[in-house]
């Protein structure tokens, strides 16, 4: 039998098992949540809702200046999509739309459209596509997971074309699960690409023509006062003509030639070595009237525009300049890298 003092003991030690067990109970049931728990939760979201707008602004880090852009994204599923690109000190607008006639990129400054054939945006990561994100946390059995005091933080591997140039990006999330934050890192885990959202609004209503390819182009156009002529202003005829900062090593500018056209000029630069390419430069064509192009290839984003990638070239279109850079030489992710680089001061 015990005596009276130790049965006393044990019931102050039994209390405080008893209060131990209650604490971790309530813990359990109101504390933080686990990364299971959050996935789960990113599932249901993207599985319930008909779709969103969201705004968002997106520094790149990835040439001598950071670049910054205001992004309009819409999104109506299953599959239809519109991407506002904007960069207002360099008077840049794109806009990305996929409807039921494919995916386009419209250009209101040339008056152009750009159609491709393409799985986009199902066939790489985007930063700025929130589905896109929840698909890279879903899919990544190796991502890493961290619950702070205002949401959550998802570390995952990226599915980009260039991939291990762009290997990782860090996800933030707010409480109730909207995107706040991504960054893009390098294999250095410097911030190559700094997206950030505002105002996400899940389940929007859409008019009849928002993803109308002709009512957007022309909703642009008069936005920005743009003439519907076919011709190029006199800045784009002399325009100035950019170098790649970032080039495989050993490759080198061999020779250089410029060719006067009738809407401004054409210049060639030749590079050779191991990975050697061509990178063409000439003044843009502004259409007459509102065109639709065929692209081959897939869009990727470039950072500062979207592109058209094929197996041998990217072609892209900026400030009233069109580029080209080919090669035989260089695996996508090179010319990814360097076309992304064309974007530095001038170094004549």
């Amino acid at each position: 039998m015990y005596k009276a003092k130790e049965m006393k003991e044990l019931r102050k030690i039994w209390l405080l098992l008893a209060v131990s067990i209650v604490s971790v109970l309530i813990l359990a049931g109101c504390g933080t949540k686990s990364q299971e728990d959050v996935t789960g939760a990113l599932k249901e979201k993207v599985s319930e809702m008909t779709g969103y707008k969201a705004n968002a602004k997106m520094t790149l880090q990835t040439g001598a200046e950071p670049q910054v852009y205001e992004v309009e994204i819409w999104h109506k599923k299953p599959t239809f999509y519109r991407v506002n690109l904007k960069n207002s000190e360099k008077d840049q607008n794109q806009m990305i739309i996929r409807n039921d006639e494919g995916v386009f990129v419209l250009t209101p400054a040339l008056n152009k459209s750009f159609r491709f054939q393409s799985d986009w945006p199902k066939n790489s990561s985007q930063a700025y596509l929130y589905e896109s994100l929840v698909n890279d946390i879903i899919n990544d059995p190796e991502a890493t997971f961290t619950a702070t005091e205002d949401g959550y933080v998802f570390e995952t591997k990226t599915n980009y074309q260039n991939n291990k140039l762009l290997p990782m990006q860090e996800i933030t999330l707010g409480k109730d699960y909207t995107p706040v934050s991504v960054k893009v890192l390098d294999p250095d885990r410097r911030v190559l690409v700094l997206v950030e959202f505002s105002d996400v609004e899940f389940n929007s209503k859409f008019d009849d023509d928002s993803f109308n390819v002709e009512k957007n182009m022309t909703s642009m156009r008069l936005d920005e006062e743009l003439p519907t002529m076919g011709a190029v202003n006199e800045e784009s005829k002399s325009f100035s003509v950019f170098y790649p900062e970032d080039t495989p090593a050993g490759t080198e500018l061999k020779d250089e030639q410029e060719i006067a056209t009738e809407t401004g000029k054409r210049v060639i630069m030749t590079y050779e070595g191991d990975k050697s390419f061509t990178l063409v430069q000439e003044t843009a064509y502004v259409a007459p009237v509102s065109t639709v192009s065929f692209m081959s290839g897939e869009p990727v984003d470039l950072g500062f525009t979207v592109g058209a990638l094929t197996e041998n070239t990217i072609t892209w279109t900026l400030n009233g300049v069109d580029y080209m850079l080919a090669s035989n030489d260089l695996s996508k992710d090179e010319m990814l890298m360097v076309a992304r680089s064309v974007q530095g001061q001038v170094i004549k």
